[in-house]
């Protein structure tokens, strides 16, 4: 037998526990097989087949009404719909984004949800130690304070509607940051230049950073443990040591610093010297925390001696021909310093005699002495300037040539042995070098053929001699100060100029070359040509130096302007019957301008428009034109193969007749303007007309122009 459709179940309840669903409960229909539940709001309807109730229709939209119905379903078919239900989805889930900005607090916020009314967060140690913490809000942020540093808390949180109903809820574990840790203590090491850095755990602490800053470096250390070693302090440091806890919600305060000094330094910048015959000198840089030095001396006989200072220098007796080893050392609370440069010192024997230096240049001074008995190698010393050049050898003369030009030094020879070194007490001879190179710094021109020439002056006392040199010849200007002026330079021209200095001690090499190149010359002729009415040609003579030219014609209607190779240019754009002012540039191959101004143009007069034909009779022909200007005077001239005819109106009429004109021919006819500043313009617009011979007195002119019209008389 076929089977029929079921009957239509009805809805016992539709109600929502999960924003995304709605569950819904009916009473079983007999013969059905199973169920299709159907959600539908206003944009959307899902379907959803179970096999008994109670059923739930899943993907549905938070806080959302719909009318739900069922039918029954078995082999037969599906039942009509069951009357609808409306139910209502509860709400989303805030998604909370929590953080710890203190150790002791958790900030908790959340985007807007759709419906809510309101919101609850709840907050609890996860541990479950402690009370729970709720706050009910309208806002979508708030932060709980006073909790355990480094605790791990549970964080829950629903949205609620108008009518209190809860939706879905979001949970979140959030960790606080750590307290910084307590106790520190720092061990230090002076014979590693480490330190160990100890303190007690703070709870929650996952690492912990160790930083020691002397204001220049840090050196960090990171451990999970309790304690940290330091590597790689620096001598004659102050550090400030502190500790840092951090754990997966960020960083604890760190602790306050505790100082710690380092060994000081080996002193540096050592240096002995027989202050006075039998004497020596030691000194040195103090160095940061050195409380005292103490200085070793031996010398090769087996003798020792020692001092104990505060200061940065001692004495000790010696004796010529004796070395001596001398060491220094700083202390201070931590300890010893390290052991620095240990130097030997050999006395030396006496002076060199009939010392003679003489300047042979600007940067080269010879020195020649008398031999001395003992000496194995002679130093020369020149002492000027900021520096100090040497030059050794066994001879009795030597030329220090890397001196520095226009400066006074102080030359001193010292006889060096091997066994006993040199005597650091000779006498020095003063000498001075020739005037340094003057350095162009600037060339400007000051006006036509003009030009100021600027250097640094870098000498004392000198002379200085500038020389422009070019094809034109040779120019010079004298002067002790740092500026000197070029008069009378041609335009168009380049020149090479240099500098000399001179002084009583001689004269210095040239300066470097700078080039110069005079403003192009402006062209002295210049020729302006109407072309056509809107076009004229400007021609003029090649200026020196130049190698392109701006033109410009200007008038209060416009202007036209050309940038051309060439010592011509068309220009376009003209306005007939209009004053000009006529301006060139001169432009040389590196961009130098000449700005050149000439005579004011005029342009010609405008050429009339609108020109007709109209017979007077058998032979005659009236021309008539719109006028541009009434005080223009114009001329009209027909030409044809049976003969050429023109025709002169008084001034201020806009036509003119020509009689006993020959009928049956054609005419090319021009009205152009009549000017008194040269021969008759040919640039007008020329018309072409046919002259028909009609057999009476009405005859037809026929213009062939572009557009072919007829003119019917």
């Amino acid at each position: 037998m076929q089977s029929t459709a079921p009957d239509i179940p009805v809805i016992d309840q539709a109600y929502s526990k999960i924003s995304n669903s709605i569950t819904v409960e009916w009473r079983p229909v007999c013969g059905a097989t199973g169920y299709l539940l159907t959600a539908q709001d206003r944009d959307s309807c899902i379907e959803t087949v179970v096999t008994k109730s109670p059923g739930t229709v899943m993907g549905l939209k938070p806080a959302t009404l719909y009318r739900i119905t069922i039918r029954s379903i078995n082999s037969g078919g599906k039942s009509q719909p069951s009357p609808f239900r409306k139910a209502k989805t509860v709400l989303a889930a805030p998604v909370l984004s929590v953080s710890s900005p203190s150790c002791d607090s958790i900030a908790v916020s959340w985007k807007a949800v759709f419906m809510a009314a309101g919101f609850s967060v709840s907050l609890m140690r996860s541990d479950g130690l402690g009370r729970m913490l709720k706050e009910n809000t309208t806002n979508t942020s708030l932060i709980f304070t006073n909790l355990d540093p480094g605790t791990l808390y549970i964080i829950k949180a629903y949205a609620w509607n108008v009518d209190g109903i809860p939706g879905d809820d979001f949970t979140y574990n959030q960790r606080t940051s750590p307290n910084a840790p307590a106790d520190v203590q720092v061990a230090f090491n002076r014979g590693a230049l480490r330190a160990i850095v100890s303190w007690m755990p703070a709870e929650g602490a996952l690492i912990y950073s160790v930083t020691a800053s002397n204001g220049l470096l840090k050196l960090k250390c990171n451990t999970s443990s309790a304690s940290c070693v330091v590597s790689s302090l620096q001598c004659g440091s102050e550090y400030y040591v502190s500790v840092t806890a951090y754990n997966d919600a960020g960083s604890s305060k760190p602790t306050d610093a505790v100082s710690l000094k380092t060994i000081p330094c080996a002193p540096v910048n050592i240096s002995i010297e027989e202050d006075e015959p039998g004497h020596l000198l030691v000194s040195w840089s103090s160095v940061n925390f050195g409380h005292y030095y103490m200085v070793f001396v031996k010398s090769d006989d087996g003798l020792e001696a020692h001092c104990n200072t505060s200061h940065t220098q001692c004495h000790f007796q010696s004796d010529c021909g004796f070395t001596y080893v001398i060491s220094v050392f700083a202390y201070n609370k931590a300890g010893q310093s390290p052991l620095g440069d240990v130097f030997n010192y050999t006395t030396a024997p006496c002076c060199p005699s009939d010392l003679r230096a003489a300047a042979v240049s600007s940067h080269a001074v010879q020195v020649t002495w008398a031999a001395v008995r003992g000496a194995e190698v002679y130093q020369t010393r020149a002492a000027g300037g900021g520096g100090l050049e040497l030059c050794n050898g066994t001879a009795t003369a030597c030329t220090l040539s890397a001196l520095r030009c226009d400066t006074r030094y102080n030359v001193t020879v010292y006889a060096f042995s091997e066994a006993r070194g040199s005597n650091m007490s000779c006498a020095s001879k003063p000498v001075a070098t020739a005037p340094c190179s003057p350095e162009i710094k600037n060339i400007s021109k000051e006006a036509l053929s003009v030009i100021s020439v600027h250097w640094q002056s870098n000498n004392e006392e000198a002379t200085y001699i500038v020389t422009a040199r070019g094809e034109a010849g040779l120019w010079h200007c004298t002067s002790s100060g740092s500026s000197c002026t070029l008069i009378n330079l041609p335009c168009g021209s380049t020149f090479s100029v240099s500098a000399i200095a001179r002084s009583p001690a001689g004269q210095s090499l040239p300066s470097y070359s700078v080039p110069l190149e005079t403003a192009p010359c402006c062209p002295s002729d210049l020729i302006l040509t109407q072309v056509t009415e809107s076009v004229t040609n400007i021609s003029w003579s090649v200026g020196m130096g130049a190698q392109t030219y701006v033109t410009t014609l200007e008038s209060p209607k416009g202007q036209a302007k050309c940038h051309t190779l060439q010592n011509y240019c068309l220009l376009g754009c003209i306005t007939c019957g209009t004053n000009y002012t006529v301006s060139l540039k001169a432009i040389s191959e590196t961009g130098l301008t000449s700005s050149c101004t000439y005579q004011g143009y005029s342009s010609s007069a405008c050429c009339p428009s609108g020109v007709k034909l109209y017979r007077l009779g058998n032979n005659g022909i009236r021309v008539y034109w719109r006028a541009s200007d009434e005080k223009i005077n114009y001329s009209t001239d027909l030409h044809g193969s049976k003969g050429n005819f023109t025709c002169s109106p008084s001034s201020g009429l806009s036509h003119c007749d020509i009689t006993e004109i020959p009928c049956g021919d054609v005419y090319m006819v021009v009205v152009s303007p009549v000017t008194d500043k040269g021969p008759k313009l040919t640039f007008c617009p020329k018309k072409i007309y046919s002259v028909t011979c009609s057999g009476s007195s009405v005859g037809m002119v026929i213009y062939r122009g572009k557009s072919n019209a007829e003119q019917r008389i």
